[in-house]
């Protein structure tokens, strides 16, 4: 009984961006209908797995869906997925508007099937610019919006990439709170609308919230830039035994450390006695920070700090990440029985509401695999639904 109880999404998305927006929705309670090519989403065939075409990328952003496989380039497939939109409440896709016009599937035309729809298109750029038809992927959005050269002003100078799909997911993220706020307004007016959510332009505010700096007045005041993001030994600190991560940011912060190091000769300097001073002198005061906690092992600065209210947290791995005590506290990472994978472990849907629980509605469906259902739902009877396999329009699971 989530909070979107009720809401149809159609999904045709593919790989991860628009997928791990529409599993949100799914998990938040809608009815995801997910539209695969016959081919699948190509996530399906990403990292290691037990079956052909249900790897854990697409395992970990399509639960809560449903799988139905049409031909769109097919008039019967376009027509199958029309019937669908006309039963909608949310359309979400992340090609190009210009392919979805070549579909015949662009506002235009499903607004006059559904004038009640949300139309959400993920994709590159705002259809203003001169960018509007460029491809777009994580990793080109990424270098776009400054981050390798920010990684690069962090370290050796080398540009690089961060190790995640952080564009998909933060502009994924951006999608859904743009559709829940679409459909409170067709709530209030009835209406509809095209929504479009840039690559480009959204991960551009994201890194500049942090980043402006200076450059936020006009004439500049500096080059921009977060010094003490910037600084270079704002990472996690070598112990005489390993890493930690700690931050010690405001002033009781830091006079509760100077106490429990015995650092009184820090508390007079300038450059640590106030926020001003450290912030205008970030770099020193990192650097000090780093060479102090040198001096320990990780489980001794982890219960000295605990204990000083400083705040500290491991430096996780991969693997330790799934054993931290507060995950397993919480049930972070759920084990299930998936009916052809076996046991897979996800993650719990992290935001609780105190009055509609979500939790996700289904684990990630093979290809086609409720495709039947879902025509017959439409309307079509068992011979159109025995033709539709048999001119390759749809699979169903069983027949791939």
């Amino acid at each position: 009984m989530g909070p979107l109880q009720g809401i149809k999404v159609v999904d045709m998305t593919t790989v991860l961006m628009g997928p791990y927006a529409t599993q949100m929705l799914g998990d938040y309670g809608a009815d995801v209908i997910k539209v695969e090519s016959p081919d699948g989403d190509v996530t399906r065939q990403i990292g290691p797995t037990r079956h052909p075409g249900m790897g854990p990328v697409f395992l970990n952003t399509n639960r809560s869906k449903r799988s139905i496989c049409l031909d769109l380039k097919k008039p019967a497939g376009r027509e199958a997925v029309l019937r669908l939109i006309a039963k909608a409440d949310v359309l979400v896709y992340n090609v190009r508007p210009q392919a979805m016009a070549r579909l015949q599937l662009g506002y235009d035309v499903v607004a006059k099937v559904n004038p009640r729809l949300v139309y959400a298109g993920v994709f590159g750029f705002g259809q203003e610019g001169p960018y509007a038809a460029k491809p777009a992927y994580d990793d080109l959005i990424q270098g776009a919006t400054a981050l390798p050269a920010l990684m690069a002003q962090t370290s050796d100078g080398v540009p690089r990439y961060v190790p995640n799909a952080l564009v998909d997911r933060i502009v994924g993220l951006t999608a859904v709170g743009a559709i829940c706020a679409s459909l409170v307004h067709r709530d209030r007016t009835g209406l509809g609308q095209r929504v479009d959510i840039p690559m480009f332009e959204t991960m551009a505010g994201f890194v500049m919230g942090d980043h402006m700096g200076g450059l936020t007045y006009d004439p500049p005041l500096d080059k921009g830039g977060y010094a003490r993001h910037l600084s270079p030994d704002r990472r996690p600190y070598k112990t005489s035994d390993g890493y930690i991560c700690v931050i010690v940011y405001n002033d009781k912060q830091w006079e509760n450390f100077f106490k429990a190091t015995g650092r009184d000769d820090l508390r007079s300097n300038p450059k640590f006695a106030t926020f001003a001073g450290r912030a205008t002198n970030i770099d020193t005061v990192y650097a000090e920070l780093a060479r102090i906690l040198l001096t320990k092992t990780t489980a001794e600065w982890n219960e000295i700090l605990e204990q000083a209210d400083v705040p500290v947290m491991p430096m996780h791995d991969l693997e330790s990440l799934l054993q931290d005590p507060h995950m397993v506290a919480t049930g972070m990472f759920p084990v299930a029985e998936h009916p052809t994978e076996g046991r897979i472990r996800s993650m719990k849907v992290s935001a609780r509401w105190s009055e509609t629980k979500a939790e996700p509605q289904r684990l990630a469906p093979r290809l086609g695999q409720h495709g039947e259902e879902i025509l017959r739902e439409m309307g079509y009877s068992t011979d159109e639904i025995a033709a539709m396999v048999r001119d390759g329009v749809t699979k169903l699971a069983n027949n791939i």
